[in-house]
């Protein structure tokens, strides 16, 4: 099962991030896990919210370039090794992965969003594997 995830380009500039969590505050979204990756110019905000396409809606309202994504979250059992033996078993059927990132879901296990060239095949893949694919109600959000 596949969750929306919300990307949000943005200037690297002072109060930037500020605003556009100004705008999810505002429009009720909730933040279930992101990442920031920049550039000196640039940053790619990626995040697990909610109300994916409100938030997007909201954001494209107040003039922020952001982006709806399929992406796969993962469980990993805490264990020497498993993030090598999943990646092993995707790159085993030559499929790309294009970025990653930790999940914060509590409990035991540690978990992790994927974004692949092929999430259908991934999941296959991983499912085959036995490894444990999150649905959004899991991370405790009601996504619409």
């Amino acid at each position: 099962m596949y969750m929306k995830q919300l990307s949000v380009f943005m200037e690297n500039r002072e109060g930037r991030l500020e605003e556009v969590l100004a705008v999810l505050k505002n429009n009720k979204v909730n933040i279930a896990s992101l990442s920031l990756a920049d550039t000196n110019e640039f940053g790619i905000l990626r995040m697990l919210v909610n109300k994916p396409e409100a938030a997007y809606n909201a954001l494209k309202r107040n003039g922020f370039s952001s982006k709806l994504t399929d992406v796969l979250a993962v469980k990993l059992s805490h264990r020497v090794g498993m993030l090598q033996e999943l990646l092993e078993a995707i790159c085993e059927v030559h499929i790309n992965i294009e970025y990653m990132y930790a999940l914060s879901t509590g409990g035991d296990d540690a978990s992790m969003v994927l974004k692949t060239s092929d999430l259908e095949a991934t999941e296959k893949t991983l499912r085959d594997k036995g490894v444990e694919i999150i649905t959004p109600e899991e991370i405790g959000l009601d996504f619409d």
